[in-house]
């Protein structure tokens, strides 16, 4: 819901902050005094391109802000969460226009672009009459009305559900089929696959070949140095165990001089122990020291296609596994595509079939709904003083070979506003007035069921008078108590209805006209319905009309 709309510089308004409230709003005011000021105003917030005409005399911009209540716009808030503009519950849309030509536009204080901002005023704010922003002139607000309409909501779900599911298995074949044809791909793959699986290339397996491979060529120095270190360990004279022996004889008799020499021998015990230890381990190492020539040029082959295998994968031993293992996994999905593509031509003809039977089901309700629609709307353009006009839906169908959330079918508003005239597309009408009425018609009929808050209508009783204004009054009164209405109005019937009343004025000042807008209270009310009624010169006879006009207005049940 609109909540606040404030103008500076703008066409003859210098500055102005108006403040709407929920219901139906008027605007009145004197021929030229700028009364669709606020619609053109909203018209530049919902996206229009920028007109440096609307800039102020004198002024190098002019400045438009509104604010929105998001309470029941979840479509609007959802949108701000998605383009990270939300800021809480808060909605801003500010925008303005150089003298030059230029625009800039900012939503909630963010830097936005033009289509960013009719995205989210579509959301917001529909605009009706004489104006290029008029969402029901676009077919697909259109079909989203009729929709809301017939309650279509579960069958919408069914068939975009459906056209998800058929989507996503039209989108895993083409990738499929973007592959190729894999066959040759799997022989080279199981023929590299094959080399590397008759080794064994786990990093600790050939971390233990490249060990045995080096002991292999040392051999006969191992076996050198082994029997060296024997024969200092062995058990005479000269070997090192017979030498610490000595030694702790020799200390042993100086303990009783020198108590830490104790020390010491516990020391030299230790010592000779793990001298004794290694004596054994290296007499095993020895005795498994082979020197094998048949065994060495095994380890060598071995070794060799490993580099080989290391080269032309280009990669190093270490990581051998890790391709092979990698080449396996792309082999098994190359043959599960190769099966799955197989099996997914069923399986999407399935899909297609639940999508058709789904949109069937939801193009039945359209028609319905279409039948019911038009009937109600054309009831309610007789009146609204187009007698003999007719409003009709026409429903066509779409191709229907391919997936589609909304359905087998468009809508497109059909109208004639006089009998004996083929009906024409909505958005071809060529007159204003009659298309706000049209407008107003189809909302009415719709109990203002579409998602969008606000509504616009502007002259909405151009070329009206008489009861029929009085009607199209009570119809805006009757859609003001399901969504919040503005109507700029010169009838004194439909003024009368409004839940609150704005007033625009001109005046000169400093040899420039400006125009003020000014919120009526009751006095003014019945003063401006008056003018209203009576031209320049008010007379009692108009003041007592305007006061009757306030008076059933109020007394008017709601519809």
């Amino acid at each position: 819901m609109l909540k606040r709309l404030s103008i500076k510089d703008f066409a003859v308004v210098s500055a102005t902050e108006l403040e709407f409230g929920p219901g139906l709003t008027v605007v009145s005011g004197e021929t030229g005094a700028g009364k669709s000021l606020i619609v053109d105003a909203l018209g530049f917030l919902s996206g229009l391109r920028a007109d440096s005409g609307m800039v102020r005399h004198g002024a190098q911009r002019a400045e438009l802000d509104a604010e929105f209540a998001l309470e029941d716009s979840p479509a609007a808030l959802a949108w701000l969460r998605e383009q990270e503009f939300d800021d809480g519950g808060a909605c801003q849309l500010r925008r303005t226009l150089r003298a030059d030509g230029g625009s800039r536009a900012w939503i909630n204080g963010r830097p936005a672009t033009l289509s960013q901002l009719g995205a989210l005023a579509a959301l917001l704010v529909e605009i009706h009459g004489q104006h290029e922003h008029q969402a029901l002139l676009s077919r697909g607000s259109q079909l989203a009305l009729l929709d809301a309409f017939g309650r279509h909501e579960a069958e919408l779900s069914a068939v975009a559900q459906a056209a998800r599911a058929w989507s996503a298995l039209l989108r895993e074949r083409d990738l499929l089929n973007a592959a190729g044809d894999v066959s040759d791909r799997i022989d080279f793959l199981g023929h590299q696959l094959g080399e590397l699986e008759r080794e064994a290339l786990e990093p600790d397996a050939i971390a233990d070949l490249v060990a045995a491979h080096r002991r292999q060529a040392h051999g006969a120095e191992l076996v050198e140095a082994c029997d060296a270190a024997l024969e200092r360990l062995g058990g005479d004279s000269d070997a090192l165990p017979a030498a610490v022996q000595q030694l702790r004889g020799l200390l042993a008799r100086m303990q009783a001089h020198e108590p830490r020499l104790g020390e010491v021998d516990a020391m030299l015990e230790g010592a000779a122990i793990q001298l004794d230890e290694a004596a054994v381990l290296l007499d095993r190492i020895r005795a498994d020291l082979d020197i094998d020539p048949e065994q060495m040029q095994q380890h060598d082959a071995r070794l060799s296609r490993l580099h080989e295998l290391s080269r032309k994968h280009r990669v190093p031993l270490q990581d051998l596994a890790a391709h092979r293992d990698a080449l396996a996994a792309e082999l098994e999905s190359l043959s599960t595509s190769a099966k799955r593509l197989e099996g997914l031509g069923a399986e999407i003809e399935a899909a297609a079939a639940a999508w058709r039977g789904a949109a069937a089901k939801l193009g039945k309700a359209r028609t319905k709904a279409a039948t019911a629609l038009g009937k109600a709307t054309t009831a309610l353009i007789g009146e609204l003083g187009m007698g003999g006009g007719r409003f009709e839906v026409a429903l066509e169908p779409t191709a229907g070979e391919t997936p589609d959330a909304q359905g087998a079918e468009r809508a497109e508003f059909l109208v004639t506003a006089n009998a004996g005239q083929p009906p024409r597309p909505l958005r071809k009408v060529a007159s204003g007035g009659e298309l706000s009425r049209i407008s107003l018609a189809i909302e009415v009929a719709a109990l203002g069921l579409d998602a969008v808050q606000t509504m616009v209508f502007d002259e909405v009783d151009s070329g009206i008078g008489g009861n029929v204004a009085g009607i199209v009054g009570r119809k805006l009164r009757d859609l003001g108590s399901r969504r919040q209405v503005l109507c700029v109005t010169h009838l004194p019937q439909v003024a009368a209805q409004g839940h609150a009343h704005y007033r625009v004025s001109k005046a000169e000042s400093e040899g420039m006209t400006q125009s003020a807008v000014r919120l009526l209270d009751d006095a003014g009310r019945q003063e401006e319905l008056a003018r209203m009624l009576g031209g320049i010169e008010v007379s009692r006879e108009a003041r007592a009309a305007a006061k009757r006009l306030l008076r059933e207005a109020e007394e008017t049940p709601a519809a």
